[in-house]
């Protein structure tokens, strides 16, 4: 989560939005439609649209083995805008406050969507597909659903640790075997306020401020680029990236792994539909889409962990404890993680 920006973003286009009514999508009809005929009448309303636009955040290499088989089986073109998640946010609220409505589906991190929500920019869906998806993935109000688990995970580079000497629990990091070996990204407030509560706030700030004074945590901005630096070396030892990332590394031969210090961090991503979609159901049909075994098997190849209880997976962290982050939460603490963040990770680790 982008943990500054989702709040500010969003309140920079509160004025203007508090001025704009609250409008309904052309035909929200078949968005909570429950008869027997919906998914005859959803795929000849979604065929007779023709296509529908997809703002996300997915990774770009991503979007065309989702997209392609959707397009494939029902005829219905996506044309997608990808950008990362504050940045879909805010081209969202600013074509809303202008009165431009392009857009049908949202898909980025749980954060900006339950942020979207707040703003009125989302519209509630009723989806049969919500039985089958992980506890607390489906918020109450329906405006949007989770589709896939981003996992935080430990990474290493394999040539410098050993296996065997991995740590066994953050306390572990204390040990000054781990000094100047550490590193974090520099906008992960959310894994910090989640981890942090798991261990209980006083004494888990404690920990964290000793192995700062003890052996240091370097800070640096993106996963990706985290990543790549646990590769070469530069950081033997990584507290926060993607689950996904060390295994595309290793695949070219980078000497990269992955471990968990439990519980695994998770932070979602959903997608919704925008309140004056103009091809709402093209828009409900790709939902319902992106929830189904048929694209959370697709996911699952990404090593993305689905949010489809159905849809078995090969992934190690299915046998790890999960915490959810949980983005109502995140967002109304946001400016407390924010700060204590800054003050215990980030200031000292940019010395």
């Amino acid at each position: 989560m982008k943990s500054i920006t989702v709040l500010q973003r969003a309140s920079l286009a509160l004025a203007i939005l508090a001025i704009t009514p609250p409008c309904l999508a052309q035909d929200a009809s078949l968005l909570m439609y429950e008869g027997k005929d919906r998914t005859q009448k959803l795929i000849a309303a979604a065929k007779k649209e023709g296509g529908l636009t997809f703002y996300t955040s997915i990774a770009a290499k991503d979007i065309q083995p989702l997209t392609g088989p959707f397009e494939s089986k029902y005829g219905i073109k996506v044309r997608v805008w990808r950008a990362g998640s504050d940045v879909v946010m805010q081209r969202t609220l600013t074509e809303t406050a202008g009165k431009h409505y392009e857009v049908d589906a949202i898909h980025v991190s749980a954060p900006e969507m339950e942020a979207l929500h707040r703003e009125t920019i989302l519209q509630p869906v009723n989806s049969p597909v919500f039985k089958d998806l992980l506890p607390g993935t489906v918020p109450v109000h329906r405006e949007w659903a989770a589709t896939m688990l981003n996992v935080f995970v430990q990474a290493y580079n394999t040539n410098l640790v050993k296996k065997e000497d991995l740590p066994k629990s953050f306390q572990d990091l204390k040990n000054p075997k781990w000094k100047g070996k550490l590193g974090i990204e520099t906008e992960d407030a959310d894994w910090f306020a989640a981890t942090v509560s798991e261990m209980g706030e006083v004494q888990g700030l404690q920990l964290f401020r000793d192995i700062v004074a003890s052996n240091g945590i370097s800070v640096r901005k993106g996963h990706a680029l985290l990543t790549n630096l646990v590769g070469s070396g530069e950081v033997p030892l990584a507290l926060t990236v993607y689950n996904f990332m060390p295994g595309i590394a290793r695949k070219k031969g980078i000497p990269i792994d992955w471990f968990v210090l439990e519980p695994a961090i998770a932070r979602a991503n959903g997608i919704g539909i925008a309140r004056r979609a103009p091809h709402p159901n093209a828009a409900l049909l790709f939902y319902d889409y992106l929830l189904s075994p048929e694209a959370q098997t697709i996911l699952t190849t990404m090593d993305y962990v689905p949010t489809n209880s159905t849809v078995e997976s090969n992934s190690p962290l299915k046998k790890v404890k999960l915490k959810l982050i949980d983005p109502a939460t995140a967002l109304d603490q946001m400016e407390k993680w924010t700060k204590l963040y800054s003050e215990v990770i980030l200031k000292p680790g940019r010395k």
